[in-house]
């Protein structure tokens, strides 16, 4: 078997005297596309954010391409170096659920900007590429208008653009469509499906059920302070073994398979 891209490792995380989940163990290979769900105060956007490093997990250890990430004991506290987190940010691209769009810069800068401060690409390429990608996504028409002008859909579209721009191994989407009218929703639900067919590997924390079940290669469910059931799509969502799953699911029962 081909060794995983991103495993986490017995991945913990509490606030204060608050444990969001401990115990994560996920080995993520290439291709997959994992969709997380889980209810409200589940760990579903800080596991996310835990493995971009933008909450620093209290215990475990992420491995990417076969490296721990940072320094210390698998026990101990973990120190991650600037440069390192600048390494792995490259490798796992992160779309939020609010854009976060730079408003000062029109929608090719905001591609561009990665480009050319974190890789030191020149402008000329860095426009270039960045122009490509905003056409992957269906917006080579908006790539000089601000987001001011753009609706949810197209700036969220923008966002997944900028991801892209960095040739990131891993994708996670912290979901994606959750600030958006409903009415806008399809158009980037179908940019990330089309993602998937071309065997990106993603990490999806979505609410949108249908779309999980038919785009993800695998569902995690968490609850209880972890992973409490995990497995196919047509196995989770249409014959959860547990409790828990199958009450979430009569929760949202208006999803199509």
């Amino acid at each position: 078997m081909t060794a995983p891209i991103l495993q986490l490792k017995d991945l913990g995380k509490r606030f204060g005297a608050t444990e969001v989940f401990s115990g994560i163990d996920l080995d993520v290979a290439a291709g997959d596309r994992i969709a997380i769900l889980g209810a409200s105060g589940s760990g579903k956007s800080t596991l996310l954010r835990c493995i971009n490093l933008l909450e620093r997990p209290d215990a475990g250890r992420i491995v990417l391409d076969g490296h721990a990430v940072g320094e210390g004991a698998e026990a101990g506290p973990v120190r991650y170096g600037e440069g390192e987190l600048t390494r792995l940010r490259q490798r796992i691209g992160m779309v939020f659920q609010q854009f976060n769009l730079f408003p000062h810069m029109t929608a090719i800068g905001n591609v561009m900007e990665g480009l050319v401060t974190v890789k030191r690409v020149a402008k000329p390429a860095a426009r270039e590429r960045a122009m490509a990608e905003l056409t992957r996504v269906g917006l080579a028409d908006k790539a000089e208008a601000y987001p001011a002008r753009l609706s949810g859909g197209q700036k969220q579209r923008v966002a997944i653009a900028r991801a892209l721009a960095m040739d990131p191994a891993v994708l996670l989407f912290d979901e994606p469509t959750s600030a958006l009218d409903p009415a806008l929703v399809g158009e980037v639900l179908d940019v990330i499906r089309s993602l998937a067919e071309e065997g990106r590997t993603m990490l999806i924390v979505t609410h949108e059920l249908g779309f999980a079940y038919h785009t993800a290669s695998r569902v995690i469910f968490l609850a209880e302070r972890g992973i409490y059931e995990t497995g196919q799509p047509d196995a989770v969502l249409k014959h959860p073994l547990r409790p828990l799953t199958r009450e979430f699911l009569a929760r949202h029962h208006q999803f199509a398979f």
